[in-house]
This record gives C-alpha cells, structure tokens and sequence, in this order.
C-alpha cells in the first residue's frame, strides 16, 4: 500500500483513459471515434471468420446485365415471370422461390388496359372488338398469369418497409407475425416505419407469405445487419430471409424470447430471441436490442464470390438448363445489374449485392451461425474495461518499462483473443474498441508520465549514487527514489575489508604492467563476487578492497549476504592460484575482516573530492578484523555481532580478543561452511573445539591437552591448532589468574 501510495499521480494519470472508456461504453460520453473503430474491427473478424465456401443448397437467379440484354430492361412484363416460375416448380423442382423485388403495380405492359379504355369508349358499339377483346383479355393479363403461377406453391414475395415517404402505403402487407399483445406490456426497442410498398392486392392473395427485404445501413454507410422482425402501426412483421426460413421449417409461429434472468426488469426494452415454435420443437434465434441480427457474410459477394450458385435469368427462361438442375434448391431471385440500384456496401466488399445478404441470411439461420451483438454487451464492456484498466493502472507504475511493454502488450492480447474467441465460438459481437484504446492509453500516459516527471528524479539519484553503488542495486533504487539520498545516517550495516597477500613480494618480482594487469584480474573477480551479493564497493586501498552492505539499499540479510561472499571469494583465490601455479606466477593470499554494527553512512568528503562510504568503531573493528586473519591461519575473521545476523552458515570460534582502541573483548569466528551442508567428521572437529576453548578459558590445560590430542586423532590439522598448542605451553607457566577472561589482547593495529 506503501509503494502505491508513492504512486498516486501515475495510477491517477493511467486511469483517466479507463474513466472516458467507461462514459462511452454506458452511452454518457459517446465517443464517434470508438464507435467507428468497433465496426472496423468487427469488420476485420468478420472477414478473418468468413468461410468463404459454397453453399450449395441456395441458388440466386439473378436478373443481371446479360438478362437485361436478352429479355429487355426491368421490369419485365410479368407473363415472363410466370414462365419463370413455372420452369423453377415443374421443370428445375426447386423447393422454395423468394423475390428480392416488389410488385407495387399493375402490369400494363400488354396494353389490355388501353384496349379496356377503348372498349368502354369510343369502340363500345363495336361489336367485333368487343368480341375479339373477351377472347385475349386471359392471354393479356399478365398480372392474373402470374398469381395463377404463384398460387399454391412455396414462393414468398418481397415488399420494404419506410419512413422517409411521408408514412405512404401502397400494396397489401402480409400478416404480421407478432402483434403488440404478445410482448407482454413490455417496451421492446423493434426498428418502426410508418410506410410501405407492398405488392399489389393479385399478387398477394395469391401468395400470402411475403417479407420485407430491408437493411440497416450503418452511419458509416456501411450495411452490416438485418432487423428479423420490425414494426408498423402497432402489429411487426418478419424479413424476407426469416419469411423464407419459416416455409422451409413448416410455418412455425413465432414469439418473443424475453431475458430469462428473474433479475431483469419488466420495463427492460430487449429481446434475447426469436422464438420459432412447432409442436414441442423450439428454435431461439438470438437478436440485439433492436431485434436485428449481423449478415454471417459467407465471402466477397457476386458471382466470382463463390458463395452461392448464380445463374442468369436469361438462361432460366430460354430453358438452358438441364432438367431438375436446382432440384430442392433455395431460389432467391434478386438483381446485380447496377442499374436497379440493389448493391450495397458491406464489410467484405464496396458492391455487394442485396439479394446476396438474404442469402447468406438463410444460410446462417440453417446452420445456426448468426452474429448477434447481444443486449448485455455493455455490460460485458464495462467489466472487461474494469478488469483491464484497474490492473494495467496499478500494475504498470510499479514495473520497468520492458516489464511494462510486455504486460501492456499481453493485456492487449487477453482482450483480442477473448473477443474473438466470443465471435467464433459462439457468434456474440462483443465491443473492442474501448478495450484497445484504453489499453494503449493507459500504457502511453504511464509512460509519458514516467519519463517526463518521474525519470526526471531517478536521473539525478542515478547521476548521485552512479559513481558509488553497483548498477544493479541502482537499478532497484530509480524505482523509489524518494526513499533515498546522500544525506549521512546512522544505520546498522555489514562492512568488510579484504587485504591481498603475497602482493608485496609479487611487486618485486614483476614488471609495473604484469603487476597491473595481475592485480585488475583479482580485483575484477572479487569485486564481481561483491556486486552478485549486493554489496556496495566503498573504495580500492592499494591492495585492498572495502565493501559494505545494506545502504543505500535496505538489506535485511546483509550480515549472511557479506560471508557468503568472503567465501566466494576465498574459492575464487584458490582458483586464481591454480591458474597461477600454472603459469608459473606466485601465489596470492587473502584476509578478510567482517563486521556488523551501527555506522555512519553519507556522501562525505571535500569540496574538492567526495564519496559515498562509511565511518565509524564498527568500521575500525572490521579493519582490525582483517589484520587478524593472519595471526590465526584463517582466510576470514567474523565477529560476533555478524555472526549472530548469519545463522546459516556452521562457525568456529577462533578467540575472543581486544583490539587497540577498544576495551570490551568482542568474539571471533571463522565461516567453515554452509550449515545444511556440514559433514559428520567436521561437525565431530567442531564440537571437540568447543570443549577446548572451554577448558582454555577455564584454565584447565590438562583438559586442553587432551581436547588438543583428540583434534589430532580427527585428523584436523591447521595453524589454528598449532597455535593455541604454544599458548597452552607458556599458560601452563604462571599461575591461575581468577581474573582472567579468556580474551586475547592486541595493542597493535
């Protein structure tokens, strides 16, 4: 909460664009921008999912320019629409036959009308006339021909809704399929028209079963949807592809599919579906809130689409194609010709043809592949918009800029591919574009913000603890960097001091550049040693190197992380002088010196020259430390305030000595291994030392001499030993001494 809190101005900057996203996605703040791009990128899915296979059970007969050419131009004396009909039926045995065209007038292309007129005027008393127009007026009535051709078969008529005639109606509308009393009082939102133009009254009686074959053009331009059911003066009506479908499957009735969640309000004004119900047999076509559905494009459109078989109206009527060609096939009769004004703009082309859409209307309805944006896709926007914004906007503030890139990018990724897995899955139009934009917002103001403002003061505690603190441990602190400084504080820190052996005598055998370059290598190898264990390099002192650990950055282990490195770094010496021995250079030693305790830690110096270091007794003791690895035979002198901070590792108690300056005798320990790690035989060798110091202090030689013994039956041999086996030999001189604590005193540094 700490870390957040220090971060309140980015989170509150990173969550503006999830704010405006939310105000869009209610309806409170539209944002034209978002709303074109959601059609883009449903456009894009759309595409990407589309089949783009034959669908060989629906056929256009299409009244193209080839037709025009042969036949005449449109519309066609409807005679020759009755041949039509009559070779889709009894010659091609198609199962069904719907027009994408209205028949709003009277056909007076015989001129039986004309003949009419002059027979009740001025050749009323002409009784040959009259007489020979009784016998054409059946073979000059194309309209009657045609309804004969169309009564009782499965033929469905195409007729279109309006609202922009002045609420003009002309033609006979079919029954509706759905009157007000079966929403149940409730205020669904349907498409409303207040006109149409239907088919003249023969046509329909003869065939009753019509729809409207209107479409929804976005603002946009582009037409990407199809209301299935719309409403006129009270009573709603079905599309042209749904009138279709209901033949085909029996003529079953239809009903509203109310949300079924006992949560959703009466006064709620969506449908979840169309219900088409036969018997016990049930079919729920899910529809938006206006009740409409998406076209499930199959391809590009047209012919060289290869979506659905074409073929010319031309050749349907001068019968070239073999018997039983379209045999049970779906007909939809509809135009290309781009005089007739029937193409549109869609997703997958600028010229799509309209018969097309209800094609693929059809087609989708028997597959049961529609797309629906569903009516609670604002919901499900709202939450997405939730999830993704609050976790990018107190994720990104706490992580470096490639973390930050990678979760910007993988929350982009979640959002893509949940939306599309929706759409292929399970057809729902989820929105997008709130999602995506928000997204890269967010991830483009945190940034801005980082870099403008925040970077600003990482730069100056990178420029001030550059030259001091490893990188690493700098890195850690440019992500807090009010939490540090230069200013001097006491702490309580770990600081080591290592001392090369052998260097000296090295210096006097090799040349200035050997010695150099010798003692960069060693220098470069401990030092890297130091860095891996977060330890701060305080200065080079000839053939010294001094560290330190826990400043700037708080170290709660930084006592266990300053051993593991001295032993590190004692391997690594073994190492350099096996590359020594082999190359015939002198050996090298170390001795190192650790101690924890309370410091003063700060930028310090001169004008002149300055550094980040550490002062202080505790400091001067782990100098005195070091001094001491020689007087012992060991590589590393511990104290015991460091030791008591570094329980992992197993100890043996070298003394307890007073140093020059200091009065209180403090404990020596040398770091023997790590303690999951120690061996039976030097655990036996530890526990054997213990009781020697014990009898040491105690003054008990005879019990020294004995412990001694039993360390030389273990094998342990070391200087160590050799060492305390000279004391025992001079203690035993004078007398016991009551006073005595056990300590070893130093008077030199």
């Amino acid at each position: 909460m700490g870390t957040l809190a220090r971060h309140w101005p980015r989170i509150a900057i990173t969550l503006a664009p999830l704010v405006f996203a939310l105000l869009h996605a209610i309806g409170a703040l539209p944002v034209g921008f978002l709303t074109r791009l959601d059609a883009v990128l449903y456009d894009a899915r759309l595409r990407a999912a589309m089949p783009r296979t034959l669908d060989p059970r629906v056929v256009i007969v299409d009244i193209d320019e080839k037709s025009l050419a042969e036949v005449g131009r449109w519309p066609w004396a409807r005679n020759k629409l009755a041949v039509m009909i009559d070779e889709l039926f009894d010659r091609q045995q198609a199962s069904i036959v719907g027009f994408d065209v209205v028949f709003a007038e009277p056909d007076d292309s015989s001129g039986l009308r004309r003949l009419r007129e002059l027979a009740e005027g001025e050749l009323k008393e002409t009784a040959g006339f009259q007489q020979r127009l009784a016998q054409l007026q059946s073979s000059l009535d194309y309209d009657a021909a045609f309804a004969h051709a169309l009564e009782k078969r499965p033929v469905v008529l195409g007729y279109y809704l309006t609202s922009d005639r002045d609420g003009r109606k002309s033609g006979v509308l079919p029954k509706p399929v759905l009157q007000r009393e079966n929403l149940q009082g409730r205020p669904i939102s349907f498409y409303s028209f207040d006109g149409y133009g239907s088919n003249i009254p023969q046509l329909a009686q003869a065939a009753p079963v019509a729809g409207y074959f209107n479409s929804i053009t976005d603002t946009d331009g582009v037409v990407r949807s199809i209301p299935l059911v719309a409403e006129h003066g009270g009573a709603y009506y079905e599309s042209l592809a749904l009138a279709m479908f209901r033949v085909m499957a029996g003529q079953p009735t239809v009903e509203p599919g109310f949300p079924r969640d006992r949560f959703v309000s009466r006064s709620y004004g969506g449908l979840e579906s169309i219900v088409l119900k036969l018997g016990e047999r049930r079919l729920a076509i899910p529809v938006d809130d206006k009740v409409a559905t998406l076209v499930p494009f199959r391809g590009p459109g047209g012919p060289a689409g290869k979506s659905f078989r074409y073929v010319s109206a031309s050749d349907l009527l001068a019968k070239r194609l073999a018997p039983g060609e379209l045999k049970d096939k779906i007909v939809l009769v509809g135009t290309t010709a781009p005089g007739l004004l029937d193409l549109r703009v869609t997703p997958v082309a600028e010229t799509y043809p309209g018969v097309e859409m209800h094609a693929n209307l059809i087609s989708g309805l028997m597959e049961g592949r529609l797309y629906v944006k569903p009516d609670y896709a604002v919901g499900y926007e709202v939450v997405v918009l939730l999830v993704a914004g609050l976790a990018l906007a107190f994720l990104l503030p706490l992580l470096s800029a490639t973390v930050a890139v990678l979760v910007s990018v993988g929350v982009v990724a979640l959002l893509l591919a949940l939306n599309y897995w929706l759409f292929a899955s399970y057809g729902l139009v989820m929105p997008l574009a709130g999602g995506l934009v928000m997204a890269g917002l967010a991830f483009a103001l945190n940034m801005s913000y980082g870099y403008f403002v925040e970077s600003r003061s990482k730069r100056e505690l990178a420029n001030l603890f550059g030259t001091y603190v490893p990188p690493e441990l700098v890195d850690e602190m440019v992500k807090d960097p009010d939490s540090y400084s230069m200013k001097a504080a006491s702490k309580e820190l770990t600081v080591m001091f290592c001392d090369m052996r052998g260097f000296t005598k090295m210096s006097e055998k090799m040349e200035p550049t050997q010695l150099q370059e010798l003692l960069n290598a060693v220098f470069s190898r401990l030092t890297d040693i130091i860095r891996a264990n977060r330890g701060t390099i305080d200065k080079y002192m000839g053939d010294c190197v001094m560290a330190f650990w826990g400043a700037p950055v708080d170290t709660p282990n930084h006592a266990e992380l300053a051993v593991k490195s001295a032993m590190e770094m004692s391997r690594a010496v073994h190492e350099i002088n096996a590359e020594h021995r082999a190359k015939g250079i002198p050996e090298i030693g170390v001795g190192v010196g650790i101690n924890t305790g309370t410091m003063c830690v700060g930028d310090m110096g001169s004008d002149i020259r300055r550094s980040y270091t550490v002062i202080g007794d505790a400091v001067n003791l782990g100098s005195r430390l070091e001094g001491l690895s020689k007087v012992y035979g060991v590589d590393i002198v511990v104290s015991e305030s460091a030791r008591q901070q570094a329980r992992e590792f197993a100890w043996q108690e070298l003394d307890r000595v007073r140093v020059k300056g200091k009065e209180q005798a403090v404990g020596i320990f040398y770091p023997v291994a790590v303690a999951r790690e120690l061996e039976k035989s030097t655990s036996d060798e530890l526990k054997t030392w213990a009781a020697f110091l014990k009898a040491y202090r105690a003054q008990d030689w005879d019990q020294c001499d004995l412990q001694l013994l039993n360390l030389h039956r273990l094998g342990a041999k070391k200087y160590l030993y050799d060492l305390y086996s000279e004391r025992v030999a001079s203690m035993r001189l004078l007398p016991f001494d009551p006073g005595w604590d056990g300590a070893t005193n130093f008077e030199t540094k």
